[in-house]
Order: structure tokens, then sequence, then C-alpha cells
């Protein structure tokens, strides 16, 4: 977080970087974090309720300069989708002037908001799913929920379990460098059976990927549209399971996916709910033991 303006950092350093999940950044406006869920005010000594003193973003651009290390050019591609993924898996969501061509945006000017996303690895946020629906061996599956309640942090530790304990060869395709977060030779452990793909689309890579690693399993984020569906039955036509996860959480859409089982996560710290594909719950549900307060987004 070392692109943050100084007054930002020595403010978050007051804080428990356990419980900060988001923290907006608007030009000529407060910063606004979410913390434990909530969103909160800061001063130079953290959290405040008080509308006096509030750390306020004058300038928006030069955080996002320092944020690519000065060579925006190099997330061009990224940023056409409106973010872009820095060290650590960080995600900043950019605001602006969306500059469009044939109905794709092809850069943005004139940035006046940023949204960073703080990702966190919490081992065994998965354990509920991994015994309700892999105790017996392999089923497609869809995380499902709006954004920001755990679906990339469990997709991690899903990955950690299939390979590690059930010793299944995982390929993970990670179009935003969310789930695995490889910066040079750093990223997260997602397991000593695990492969990781980075790609700007799905559709173009997938083929290639899997007659190159043939993995049992294929673990991707944030299923959306037609591209990503055919990708989705092609790898379930070669025989390979699919985990993955997606913003959508409109039913009669979901039907249509080819997947075993949805779960659809519904709140920090509480065990999901998971359906078959005729949306009939399975299993139990109720609390798990992850800490309430800590944000899995």
């Amino acid at each position: 977080m070392s692109f943050l303006p100084n007054d930002v950092q020595r403010a978050l350093a007051n804080l428990n970087f356990n419980f900060l999940s988001e923290i907006r950044l608007r030009r000529g406006q407060p910063v606004i974090i979410e913390y434990k869920g909530e969103y909160k005010y800061i001063n130079a000594f953290g959290i405040t309720d008080k509308s006096s003193s509030l750390i306020t973003i004058n300038e928006i651009e030069p955080i996002i300069l320092s944020a690519t290390n000065g060579c925006i050019y190099n997330f061009t591609e990224q940023m056409k989708s409106g973010f872009i993924t820095v060290g650590n898996g960080v995600r900043i969501g950019i605001a602006g002037e969306y500059v469009t061509q044939k109905g794709e945006v092809t850069a943005i000017k004139d940035i006046t908001s940023l949204n960073i996303r703080i990702p966190h690895n919490i081992v065994g946020c998965a354990e509920f799913v991994f015994n309700s629906l892999f105790f017996d061996g392999l089923h497609s599956t869809l995380l499902y929920s709006k954004p920001g309640l755990g679906k990339t942090t469990m997709l991690r530790d899903l990955a950690i379990n299939l390979s590690n304990t059930q010793k299944y060869n995982i390929l993970i395709f990670d179009e935003r460098n969310e789930i695995s977060a490889i910066c040079g030779q750093c990223g997260y452990d997602l397991g000593d059976r695990t492969d990781v793909v980075r790609c700007y689309e799905k559709k173009s890579a997938i083929a290639s990927a899997i007659r190159a690693m043939k993995p049992h399993v294929i673990i991707t984020d944030e299923l959306y549209g037609a591209d990503d569906m055919q990708s989705v039955r092609y790898a379930a036509d070669c025989g390979i399971t699919v985990i993955a996860s997606s913003h959508i959480c409109n039913r009669d859409i979901l039907r249509t996916m080819p997947f075993e089982f949805f779960v659809q996560l519904t709140k920090i710290g509480s065990a999901p709910v998971i359906y078959d594909k005729d949306f009939n719950t399975v299993g139990r549900s109720g609390a798990d033991n992850l800490n309430r307060h800590v944000s899995v987004g």
C-alpha cells in the first residue's frame, strides 16, 4: 500500500489490516474505508466519527501513477475493464471519463475516483463447502454473490484443499491476477499441484492451456457472458471439473449454466447456502468457524 498518500498510510497504520477490505478515494472528498463491514471516515489517528480534520484527497492521478510504478501504459488492457490489479492482488477500480469506440472502452482519462479492494488470504474459509461437496469426488460448482463477500478468497482455499488434500492437478485461470496475486517471485500459496494461467480473457486461452497442462480441475473467477460460458462448456466436454465464481445472482440465468452445484455467499463470516442444479438446498446451513469480523472479500 506504499502507493497511497503519506497521510493515508499513517492513518491506516493505526488500524488492524485484517479488518480493512476497501479504501475509497474521491477527488476533493474525504477518504472512506470499509472496516469490519462498515464504511468509516479517517483522520490522522485512524477511524473517526467527527466531521473535522478528515483526510481529503486532492489529486487522484499521482496515486494511480505510483500504484503502477510510473508505467501506467503497462496496464492499458486491464484499464479497459475499469480496474487494474497491482502487487499482492490489490485491485483498484477506476472512475473517470471512459473513452469508448465501437461499443467498447478503449481508455480512461480524467480519473476522479479509485476503489481500492484489499484481498485477504484466510486459510480454512472454504472448509464448509469443501466438506459438503468434495468429500466423495469432484463436482462442477459455481460460487455466486454480490461483490465483496469472499468468492475469490474461497476459490483460493478450495484450490489449496483440492491440490494438497485430494491430490488433484489444478489449473487456475486468473484474468485479473486476484486469485494468485503473482508479482515477480511472490504470490499466494495455492498448493503444490496448482498451475496458474494469467490472461485477459478465457476463451482464447483455455483450450491451449488444457492441452498443455492436463488439469483435473479448472478454477476461475467472475464468469459472465456467452464467451465465458462457452469456455466452461468446452472444459466440461473435455472431462474437466470447473469451479468458478460470478456476480450473477439471478436464478433464471444461473440455471442455464453448466454446473452441478451453486454456492451462495450471503454474509461475511457465515456459512454459505449450497444448492443443487435445480436450486434445492443441499446439506445443512448455519455459521461456520470464521471470525465474523474478518473480511474475506
